[in-house]
């Protein structure tokens, strides 16, 4: 009897362990700035890209933020800025043979069903490592509107013609190209270096607006162009995910009552990025805190931090950003035979508000570093996952998949179906979602571990045997805010 029961509580606590959500952002960040692709070529970094694509899908992930604008430079066809020498070796050299890889990435990031977020770095202009910049670069057209900081160049914040400039990058790129996020990440104003000084004193006496404190009137600049960044964007196309990277401290206890028991660098007071401000003035669509350190850091501590952003920071979607590296390199503090993976992903399920997570970084996914990919693949991100809802943006579903029916054909049994009829973008079917249940089962389409597709694609493929055993399959339509349409049933004999 004593072992019965033993048995019954591992089930049911591995049932628990590993229970997923059917809705979750599953990210990871491809960026360029380490020079991982400068230089490779067109066929040799498309293949790379592709790889990768391929083995975040085999472990569960569902959207992509890819890097193209590391220093006010370009890896897409850009009339504003140049093409950037991460891609090319050369600042305004473009790809031979030629190609677009925001575009590209676009196409195969949708045929795999994720989501593409393109992610720029808003203020940076050209970072320590670039000695040349093209003739068609901002730092060469208007070197006024720029300034110097520990070896770096940056759009100064101070001046409203550079919060104009970014936007006008961000509504090209929306516009013209089908994301379905933009992303920033943590550098506005520079990351503090002892013995540098921001050189904005004239933008000060200029622009300061009545704002007698520095510090305030930096964070005004900030929250301004946020705010204009974000009306921008969805004037553009409202379906946009505006996501904003943060550095995973907002403020230390010491500097204010809403502060976390940490200790370390400050978004408010150091970067001067009042982040919680934009979340709760509905300025971004989702927030991804960097909380890039280990269960028991000194000064900051991922399990203080998890609770800290999941209390405070719930008007938006919150997902946390996850270092690879560091949580495989420390050990379980409740068990030092393991890394901090499954302790990291307890604390997450915990959390109310955390919708998802976002890999730094995708190479260290691809890699399986510390066999990180295998335990998502296997057990957190086993079944496919739809993305968080945004209701406040839309909340109508599509409507229903049309004509769904079972065809043989040359390939085998085919389910096929025809999109449902829409008026507008709120109503149009982007994706769909194929459930399969045997006979016997459940039609519960909230438990993920029946979807056994989520497919932009009007067909998929039946594994047809002898068609000796029968089984209900169910379509959905996901509109671009991913909302689900009522089912349709179809039964197949496999």
């Amino acid at each position: 009897m004593k072992n019965t029961i033993l048995f019954f509580f591992i089930i049911l606590f591995s049932n628990c362990a590993f229970a997923q959500q059917k809705r979750e952002f599953r990210g990871a960040w491809i960026q360029c700035v380490n020079g991982q692709f400068q230089g490779m070529g067109t066929e040799q970094m498309q293949k790379t890209l592709a790889y990768q694509l391929d083995e975040l899908q085999k472990m569960g992930a569902n959207a992509i933020i890819f890097q193209v604008r590391p220093e006010c430079d370009a890896l897409y066809q850009s009339s504003i800025e140049p093409w950037s020498r991460f891609l090319t070796g050369q600042q305004g050299r473009p790809p031979k043979p030629y190609w677009d890889p925001l575009q590209w990435m676009i196409t195969e990031c949708h045929k795999r069903s994720m989501e593409l977020h393109a992610w720029i770095n808003p203020y940076r202009a050209k970072t320590k490592g670039t000695t040349q910049v093209a003739i068609t670069h901002v730092t060469a057209k208007h070197p006024e509107r720029c300034m110097a900081y520990d070896d770096l160049i940056l759009l100064n914040p101070g001046i409203p013609e550079n919060r104009d400039y970014i936007c006008e990058v961000a509504r090209d790129i929306v516009t013209r190209y089908d994301v379905d996020g933009i992303h920033m990440d943590d550098y506005f104003y520079p990351y503090p270096v002892a013995g540098q000084k921001i050189m904005d004193d004239e933008q000060y006496r200029l622009y300061n607006n009545g704002i007698t404190d520095r510090g305030d009137w930096r964070r005004h600049n900030v929250n301004t162009f946020i705010k204009q960044f974000y009306e921008t964007v969805h004037q553009a196309k409202p379906w946009v995910k505006v996501g904003i990277s943060p550095f995973g401290i907002y403020r230390n206890k010491r500097s204010a009552d809403i502060g976390s028991e940490t200790n370390g660098l400050q978004n408010y007071d150091d970067l001067y990025a009042d982040v919680l401000l934009w979340v709760n003035n509905g300025w971004l669509d989702y927030c991804v805190p960097q909380i890039y350190w280990e269960i028991g850091n000194r000064a900051a501590d991922y399990a203080t931090l998890i609770r800290w952003w999941d209390r405070y920071c719930g008007n938006r979607p919150l997902y946390i950003g996850e270092d690879i590296e560091r949580t495989v390199k420390n050990k379980d503090p409740e068990d030092p035979r393991r890394n901090q993976q499954w302790a990291k992903h307890q604390l997450y399920t915990q959390m109310k508000n955390v919708k998802g997570t976002v890999l730094w970084y995708a190479k260290a996914a691809v890699d399986n570093t510390g066999n990180y990919a295998t335990t998502l693949q296997q057990n957190y991100w086993r079944y496919p996952a739809l993305q968080p809802q945004m209701t406040y943006i839309d909340k109508k579903a599509p409507g229903k998949p049309r004509k769904v029916k079972p065809i043989m054909t040359n390939d085998g049994l085919v389910l096929f179906w025809t999109a449902p009829k829409s008026k507008k973008w709120g109503d149009e079917a982007v994706k769909y979602v194929v459930y399969r249940f045997a006979r016997g089962e459940k039609e519960n389409t909230n438990n993920p571990s029946h979807i056994v597709a989520i497919t932009p694609n009007t067909f998929i493929k039946l594994p047809y045997i002898r068609g000796n055993n029968k089984y209900t399959y169910i379509v959905t339509a996901l509109d671009r805010m991913n909302n689900e349409s009522k089912v349709v049933k179809k039964k197949v004999k496999l």
